[in-house]
């Protein structure tokens, strides 16, 4: 697990899932993200932050230019009383999709940092 620059993110969690390596996350949004993971004071395990252009379109609707690929987005695996501390305390990103149905192990929360449109947004994923 190699430490990011960033103290509670590794550059492994942080990397395209795909394998080709790719890990450009804006430093902007990692300082929201650090600034709130420090406030809350508990683990935000990221299940998909930068994702390659070839890796977004083959798992997101978004396709090849959706908010994960800007390095501007995580998907963090929180449910329960932290997914709510997390919304009620992400006032700096634009963007956040909630993900609370299913088995624990499937919920998670997204936030993104991406301008423009009717933001922000809140919405639930199906």
């Amino acid at each position: 697990m190699t430490r990011s620059l960033y103290p509670n993110f590794t550059d492994d969690e942080l990397t395209c899932k795909c394998g080709c390596g790719q890990q450009l996350m804006a430093a902007s949004f990692m300082a929201h993200l650090q600034r709130l993971r420090t406030k809350l004071g508990f683990p935000f395990p990221i299940i998909s932050a930068y994702r390659c252009p070839d890796h977004n379109e083959a798992v997101s609707s978004t396709g090849r230019h959706g908010p994960h690929t800007t390095g501007c987005a995580v998907d963090i695996a929180v449910s329960g009383s932290q997914a709510r501390q997390i919304i009620k305390h992400a006032t700096d990103f634009s963007g956040i999709g909630v993900k609370q149905h299913g088995p624990h192990e499937v919920r998670f929360i997204h936030l993104d940092t991406i301008a423009g449109g009717k933001r922000p947004w809140v919405w639930s994923y199906k």
